[in-house]
């Protein structure tokens, strides 16, 4: 008898969605082919803004933004944010030196943002840096100082962990500004941003030997849970779980892959389960890349190259903090939380 590997999409009723907003800033040297400076805004891990040094311009992404922004939004972060190649580029060198290193491909990232739970109001601020995709610095919140995991950055965490007043500055922005940003920005964008749609589920093999992979695409908001069963209980065996990524149309993908023997499969059912927000979906067929199937290269390759830019940038963390933290050009509502502030020297 053949197996039947059914799948299982059980969209759980969402209590409560946890909203963030991210910026992520790349700095790069030796790369002729990428801009030396990319500036990343995401809302709900969603696309924001945009700026890098080719172009030399920040651009929005939503109309909502625009609408309740002000026309000058795009212009304010533009001139903010062409500043920052010059900046980056030097805190690359004076890190290169740090490390002894005096040519190659080199970056520079940071992370940093705020999480709201619109359900328990818990919240949450985070700024994480890096260098050449390992951890180079961060700010803990908690105790209210700044750590570094390697020697090379302990000269910055002994400067900026004198100035109290500083560190204070970023709690109290992480805390308090960026979140009140964050639901301004979610009321704006209410009409795209709290939509729901459902995930098209299905299982991709490509022969009877091969790996089957369980892909989500086209489901919004992105937090989705992907886990294998085998004959009714979690299996965690041979499963690679993949990034979420980021389609073109706004909405997002995510695969899961597990690796069992055709007998395996003759011997046990197993399911994907896929939870969500909303119903419940069953699926029990697996495509292939014959016939009337669609692959996973081009699922994928059909992502907007924008994709490359959100890799690149959450890749490690990397940059030098900025000395404020990210400040709102304007506290009133025909401003802007801008993402951009003076970047410190080393």
């Amino acid at each position: 008898m053949q197996s039947v590997i059914l799948l299982v999409v059980a969209l759980h009723v969402a209590s409560g969605a946890i909203h963030s907003w991210k910026a992520y800033y790349t700095g790069t040297t030796g790369l002729s082919e990428f801009p030396e400076f990319v500036a990343l805004n995401l809302i709900d891990d969603q696309l924001m803004g945009y700026f890098d040094s080719n172009t030399n311009r920040f651009k929005s992404q939503f109309k909502w933004m625009e609408d309740n922004l002000g026309k000058n939004y795009d212009e304010q972060e533009t001139n903010t944010l062409q500043g920052y190649p010059a900046a980056f580029k030097n805190n690359i060198k004076v890190v290169m030196e740090r490390f002894n290193q005096t040519q190659g491909v080199h970056t520079f990232q940071e992370m940093y943002g705020c999480e709201w739970d619109d359900q328990t109001r818990a919240t949450n601020g985070f700024i994480q840096d890096g260098y050449d995709g390992e951890d180079f610095l961060s700010l803990d919140l908690k105790e209210m100082r700044w750590i570094s995991p390697v020697q090379q950055g302990f000269i910055t965490v002994q400067k900026w962990n004198k100035d109290s007043a500083y560190i204070e500055s970023d709690k109290n922005y992480f805390s308090s500004v960026c979140i009140e940003w964050l639901k301004k920005y979610l009321e704006y964008g209410k009409s795209s941003l709290q939509k729901t749609v459902s995930p098209q589920v299905s299982l991709l093999q490509k022969d009877p030997s091969s790996p089957v992979t369980c892909h989500a695409t086209g489901f919004y908001p992105s937090g989705v849970t992907i886990t294998w069963m085998k004959n009714g209980q979690e299996h965690h065996e041979d499963v690679d779980l993949g990034e979420l990524l980021p389609n073109e149309d706004g909405t997002f993908q995510k695969t899961s892959t597990i690796r069992v023997t055709p007998d395996e499969w003759k011997k046990n059912e197993f399911s994907c389960v896929v939870e969500h927000q909303g119903k419940t979906v069953t699926e029990d067929k697996i495509r292939t890349n014959n016939g009337e199937s669609v692959s996973i290269g081009i699922i994928v390759g059909a992502l907007a190259a924008v994709v490359l830019l959100i890799i690149i940038a959450v890749a490690g963390y990397v940059v030098y903090k900025k000395k404020q933290g990210f400040k709102p050009v304007s506290g009133s509502d025909d401003g802007s939380n801008s993402s951009a502030q003076a970047v410190p020297q080393a």
